[in-house]
């Protein structure tokens, strides 16, 4: 069963003369539970999809479905505790004079959660983090901290699919591997559904068992991983990037 649906997907920003099409006629399924990947150069309309179905880009057309609910031009918030977003800069998507128990404590407010203390220091275990970290502020956090920060709360309304913008793309390299690791186990554990973007190959080769190459806000074809990794692909553009992506390895399993 799908969990996520995009059928005949547009997705445009101004009118008349000074329209840009972003996403031009999308099509495809996330099975509950998998991971998708969106890969393409910037401008490729990947992240646009990812804005459109949050509610955050309201010029679009076609279907955007989230289990058996096709969704409208608002969203309530059932929708924001099904679908969360991680969003690409750790460093602009936390307010910076609130402490993570701010951040997170507020999330479980808003969305119901009675027993706070107790669900604030069980998000911070989920992520890696002890309890030393609840009362921090943003600027006392390395990158990699902070972006773990933004997965508990994101994973705080307890929700079945996670939008993944670049998640790792704002990190050292360092740490990069071990937030996608962390996700990976997330994703098992809580039986999370993914779409994810990224510009990296091996990022999604990492995390994804499919993906949806798009150039120009169109997909141009769509892979298995398996296809990936053997280098079988039949749309230019898809080579082009398989060649071209620096640090590439089509036969690599996993991330150090």
């Amino acid at each position: 069963m799908s969990r996520l649906a995009f059928r005949d997907l547009c997705v445009w920003f101004g009118e008349g003369e000074g329209r840009v099409d972003a996403v031009k006629h999308a099509t495809f399924e996330v099975p509950s539970g998998a991971s998708f990947g969106l890969v393409g150069e910037s401008g490729s309309g990947k992240s646009t999809i990812l804005r459109a179905l949050m509610g955050l880009a309201p010029n679009w057309s076609g279907e955007m479905v989230v289990g058996e609910r096709r969704l409208g031009a608002k969203r309530d918030r059932a929708f924001y505790k099904e679908v969360q977003m991680v969003f690409q800069d750790p460093y602009a998507s936390l307010h910076p004079r609130h402490s993570v128990d701010q951040v997170l404590s507020e999330v479980l407010k808003l969305h119901g959660f009675s027993d706070i203390d107790r669900r604030v220091n069980a998000l911070l275990a989920d992520v890696g983090l002890g309890p030393g970290y609840r009362f921090r502020y943003p600027h006392q956090l390395s990158g990699g901290q902070r972006q773990r920060v933004a997965i508990a709360r994101a994973l705080a309304p307890e929700p079945s699919v996670l939008l993944l913008d670049e998640p790792t793309s704002a990190l050292d390299v360092s740490v990069q591997a071990e937030v996608l690791n962390l996700l990976t186990d997330l994703r098992e554990e809580h039986g999370l559904t993914y779409l994810m973007v990224s510009h990296d190959l091996a990022v999604i080769a990492h995390m994804c068992e499919a993906t949806a190459v798009m150039q120009n806000g169109e997909i141009v074809e769509m892979l298995s991983v398996e296809d990936m990794r053997a280098m079988r692909a039949g749309h230019p553009y898809t080579r082009h990037l398989l060649e071209s992506a620096s640090g590439y390895n089509p036969n690599a399993e996993q991330m150090a």
